[in-house]
């Protein structure tokens, strides 16, 4: 506990711009490995800070410069002290509304939305470069494409398959306080697997259920020819279920950067359940598409 507590107050108190804070450790040059070291972390504190605080998906933070992962942890313990319930925030009545939001959000910019439009096809230049749509007769034209990876199955690939139950609650799963909602992560050397497994909780708090019913979504990364097992360790977890979904889907990834046939594809969703992989895909396609750094606190203006 002392160990543990010595390098959260070292994590804490760490200024990138004030060289006193670093303690004659240059978090640019040494590893987390080494850092984790050095304040005599045990592998199931480094499991817990890794996947649940910093939120990697794998180890191979380890053997890269700590910096990064310490403003990781940094940030977790800032969202926390915000919003003192939960690092987390989620959109009442669903995620939805976060289409909805940007929906609005372009109208104002002038763009516009055609919901429910089949798309017949895509037009391409000389050079192969999609140029617009043809729908219904009509014709959309364009600079560049983004898109989804489902639209574009010849330009994309499966990477991984997720495995998501989906489950009906009466009460909120043991041991979570009677909260209205929780966020679980499963170090996977906890559930002696390769990958994480993921467990989320929502509730009338949320508007996404009626009153006295709870929603939960357990997932992970497919390793076996049984899925459904894989996620037991997670359901366990939930005490009694009152119904369950279980589906398995292909993630899918593109096949290139898009710049040469304008075609910008996002990468589909993987097992994570606190979208921060999918925020680094954000990111990752605005730099495709513009060329040019997306700066997190300017996204929204």
């Amino acid at each position: 506990k002392n160990r543990c507590r010595q390098f959260f107050s070292y994590v804490n108190g760490y200024n990138s711009d004030d060289p006193e804070a670093h303690e004659k450790k240059d978090l640019k040059k040494m590893t987390m490995r080494e850092l984790f070291k050095y304040y005599g972390l045990q592998p199931e504190t480094i499991e817990f800070v890794g996947h649940a605080l910093a939120l990697y998906t794998d180890d191979s933070y380890l053997d890269k410069p700590a910096e990064v992962t310490v403003k990781k942890i940094q940030l977790y313990a800032n969202s926390l002290l915000r919003f003192s319930k939960s690092p987390y925030l989620y959109p009442l009545y669903g995620l939805g509304e976060l289409p909805q939001a940007f929906a609005r959000l372009s109208a104002v910019h002038g763009g516009t939305f055609m919901l429910n439009t089949p798309i017949d096809e895509i037009l391409y230049n000389g050079s192969e470069q999609a140029i617009g749509i043809k729908s219904d007769g009509k014709v959309a034209t364009c600079k560049y494409i983004v898109a989804a990876p489902e639209y574009f199955r010849e330009k994309s690939m499966p990477v991984a398959k997720v495995v998501r139950c989906y489950c009906i609650l009466a009460e909120p799963p043991p041991h979570t306080r009677e909260s209205g909602s929780c966020q679980i992560v499963i170090p996977a050397a906890q559930a002696k697997r390769q990958t994480d497994i993921y467990v989320l909780v929502l509730s009338a708090d949320h508007k996404v259920t009626p009153e006295g019913r709870y929603v939960a979504l357990v997932s992970t990364t497919v390793e076996t020819d049984d899925p459904a097992a894989e996620i037991q360790f997670g359901l366990n977890l939930l005490g009694h279920i009152i119904d369950k979904v279980v589906t398995v889907d292909d993630v899918l990834a593109p096949r290139s950067s898009g710049n040469d046939d304008k075609v910008f594809l996002s990468r589909g969703y993987d097992a994570t359940t606190h979208f921060q992989t999918t925020s680094a895909d954000v990111f990752d396609l605005y730099k495709r598409v513009s060329s040019s750094e997306a700066r997190e606190n300017s996204v929204g203006s």
